[in-house]
């Protein structure tokens, strides 16, 4: 990504392009993820360690094309880590094969109240493995 650029996706588009193995999906949640679960499969960076965790993101997301950014509502924390990852990439001027930064819109909220699948596993960075349907 030359230009890098934050887009935002819909819970119903994330279910349709969840399947593929190229996208990871990054829950930036604190503590609550624990407690009101999450998107199976998702990756675990909680907003307040984040900068210190970016490298460590860098390494887990290897071989992804697209990485989808929440929170809860994705108003604050998602877009703010996804500016922030894009940011570093900038600066290290690393090519990991990153084509797509995202924010999921309206957050884990909004996909938990939109009926999609969450997993209530306590794994930080869920396999996707868990029973989805709650």
């Amino acid at each position: 990504m030359d230009e890098r650029t934050i887009s935002y996706v819909t819970s119903s588009q994330l279910l349709n392009l969840k399947p593929s193995p190229n996208i990871a999906v990054i829950d930036v949640r604190g503590d609550e993820r624990g407690s009101d679960g999450h998107i199976a499969g998702s990756l675990h960076f909680a907003s307040d360690t984040f900068p210190d965790k970016l490298p460590n993101l860098v390494e887990a997301v290897k071989g992804k094309d697209t990485l989808v950014f929440h929170c809860a509502l994705s108003q604050v924390r998602g877009p703010t880590c996804a500016r922030k990852f894009v940011n570093y990439l900038s600066e290290v001027n690393e090519d990991v094969g990153i084509k797509n930064v995202m924010v999921l819109e309206h957050g884990y909220n909004g996909w938990e109240a939109s009926g999609r699948p969450v997993c209530r596993c306590t794994e930080i960075n869920c396999k996707g493995e868990c029973a989805e349907a709650t």
